[in-house]
């Protein structure tokens, strides 16, 4: 651990992602006081903030695990959610494709939306240099810290947190802080913005597929608009 803190990569990982330290912290804060007050007992509040590590995914299951569906019902709607890691896995793919299998599985636990745009960001070409590879594991070790601490906080100390101080709505405060604080252009501004319109036009279908298609669509606009402004490129003298 001594050799990867001393390394100016994986530094500069932790030193990039923390400026979204705060939202994390908040968002990470009010979903593990969220799952106690939802009525899951301590021990299994823990065991899904750290293995799960997915607060979207968690916060979907929530109602279906208080209302005691299936089993399989929860499993598919967090499953669902979780579905943008797919995209982000083959991002991530071009960086990470030379390390051993133990290592690429560690880096999908701990891969998160911040964590990926950061790297992108520092590295929009991937190359799979070392130096990328240690810039990666720094800020995600950021984004596992800046969530896990709060998150477990929040489980232990559920029952200190009345009711009335709303600490859901500071979540969602602190969620659109962290987006805010991604926009890097117009483009994907309009991204951001389409996912949501689709998304709240599309609440009604079931298991949160909403946010799957809304992704979805999102990112093939995004795609279709990027191809057509290289081929604009090209076609310039």
């Amino acid at each position: 651990m001594s050799t990867l803190l001393a390394d100016a990569d994986f530094r500069a990982g932790m030193r990039d992602l923390r400026g979204a330290g705060l939202g994390i912290g908040a968002w990470g804060l009010v979903t593990g006081v969220a799952m106690v007050k939802s009525g899951l007992g301590l021990w299994p509040a823990l065991a899904i903030t750290l293995f799960v590590y997915a607060g979207s995914a968690q916060l979907a299951a929530l109602p279906l695990i208080s209302a005691g569906a299936p089993l399989l019902l929860v499993l598919g709607a967090a499953a669902c959610t979780n579905l943008r890691f797919v995209v982000f896995g083959a991002q991530l793919r071009p960086y990470l494709e030379q390390m051993p299998r133990r290592w690429r599985t560690l880096a999908g636990y701990l891969n998160g939306d911040v964590v990926i745009v950061t790297l992108l960001r520092r590295h929009p070409v991937a190359d799979g240099s070392r130096a990328q590879r240690r810039y990666f594991y720094g800020a995600a070790a950021a984004n596992w810290l800046f969530w896990q601490v709060p998150s477990l906080s929040g489980v232990i100390l559920a029952d200190q947190f009345p009711d009335r101080w709303n600490v859901g709505f500071a979540g969602t405060l602190a969620l659109l802080a962290i987006v805010l604080g991604l926009l890097a252009d117009r483009a994907t501004a309009g991204v951001i913005v389409l996912a949501s319109t689709l998304s709240t036009l599309l609440f009604w279908l079931p298991l949160r597929l909403n946010l799957v298609a809304a992704i979805a669509l999102s990112l093939l606009a995004g795609m279709a608009w990027d191809a057509w402004l290289q081929s604009r490129i090209g076609e310039r003298p």
